[in-house]
């Protein structure tokens, strides 16, 4: 079996106009209406778990195919004209009676962003869209953000779990990533703990974040960390054992594999099943069952040099966890190269531009670069 690695799923492009003004003024005041506000230049970029986490493997050196659906119109020019320069245009799928998903992100400073989201061609993505035949000869198979998925989410999720039971029925290896959701959205409403019970049995690798995770298997759960963390970054105010790991367990139970929960800032929390739920995983996990069974284990953030924007951090870090497992590095070096690709995301504008190579990552860890105190 080839070390190619298929993504899949969600893909738009984002549009970040630059504000020019001083924070200080709130939304109304600086969005009034009949104003012409002046405005710098319009940052355009692809986003979603295709470009970030797919161009992410493909920035570190791995064999990638991507597979987003986009529309024949000018935003899905611009996006294939972005993925081209990566080499990567191979596998996109392309329809003619769908709009290309967009995003405008609206971000005064001083003032948390608004999105203006069109879902477009992702809402009509379905099995039936993927090449099956070049899925089969790929080592993974990654799929990311269903909850910004109509199809995937409708239903009770049966498209999800129809699609990932067919790739585990290839001998593929599958992982799963998902995204945050609007309370008052359509996803908001549905029953992701009923999808995620029935989906998890398929998937090998699940990525999830700690609050959109929360959200959707324990409400109660996540509202109290938002009472705790009064209006911070629910994040810092987490602990490993008794916030995250039962969430972990819970997932575990619900028939996942290897879970990896991205946990902001303070960074990544493993959590494994047993050794005769891993047998079936001999062929991607080094050292093999005996070595990946029954961990819980929490990976603090390396320092970053700077904070730009934490623009596809997650997604980065799920692209190095899943390229270094492809190539057979150890649990504890999957982690370390995880947080590392983070810390090194974080400190550019953009999701790609601040990626190092593995070697790099390693000699820099090897120097002993600090973890986030």
């Amino acid at each position: 079996m080839a070390d190619k690695i298929i993504v899949a799923g969600h893909i738009c492009l984002d549009i970040t106009p630059a504000f020019l003004e001083k924070s200080g003024k709130t939304v109304g005041e600086i969005l009034k209406p009949g104003r012409l506000l002046p405005m710098g230049s319009a940052d355009v970029h692809t986003g979603g778990a295709v470009a970030n986490t797919g161009l992410a493997l493909k920035c570190l050196g791995a064999d990638v195919t991507l597979m987003g659906k986009i529309g024949n119109d000018a935003f899905g020019k611009m996006v294939l004209s972005q993925i081209q320069e990566y080499g990567a245009e191979d596998g996109m799928i392309c329809a003619e009676d769908v709009d290309t998903s967009y995003s405008v992100v609206i971000a005064p400073k001083g003032i948390d962003r608004i999105f203006l989201h069109h879902s477009g061609a992702n809402d009509h993505f379905y099995k039936k869209d993927l090449d099956f035949s070049r899925i089969r000869q790929g080592k993974l198979f990654h799929f990311g953000y269903p909850p910004l998925m109509q199809s995937m989410y409708e239903r009770e999720g049966q498209e999800l779990l129809e699609l990932f039971r067919e790739v585990r029925s290839l001998g593929v290896y599958t992982s799963l990533d998902l995204a945050a959701v609007d309370a008052d959205a359509p996803a908001g409403k549905v029953d992701w703990e009923g999808i995620l019970e029935r989906v998890l049995p398929y998937v090998d690798f699940f990525v999830p974040s700690v609050e959109e995770l929360a959200y959707m298997i324990d409400r109660e759960r996540f509202l109290a960390w938002q009472q705790r963390a009064d209006g911070g970054d629910i994040t810092d105010f987490l602990d490993a054992e008794e916030d995250i790991r039962p969430l972990a367990e819970k997932l575990l139970g619900f028939g996942a594999r290897v879970v990896l929960i991205k946990c902001g800032a303070p960074g990544l929390y493993l959590a494994t099943g047993s050794k005769e739920r891993l047998t079936d995983m001999a062929g991607i996990l080094a050292g093999g069952a005996d070595a990946w069974a029954d961990l819980r284990m929490f990976e603090k953030s390396y320092q970053p040099d700077q904070v730009l924007s934490g623009t596809g951090a997650g997604d980065t870090s799920i692209a190095a966890f899943l390229y270094a497992v492809v190539k057979g590095c150890s649990c504890q070096e999957c982690l370390q190269l995880s947080a590392a690709t983070g810390a090194c995301c974080v400190a550019a504008y953009d999701a790609l531009s601040g990626l190092k190579s593995f070697e790099e990552l390693r000699e820099r860890i090897a120097r002993g670069w600090p973890k986030r105190a």
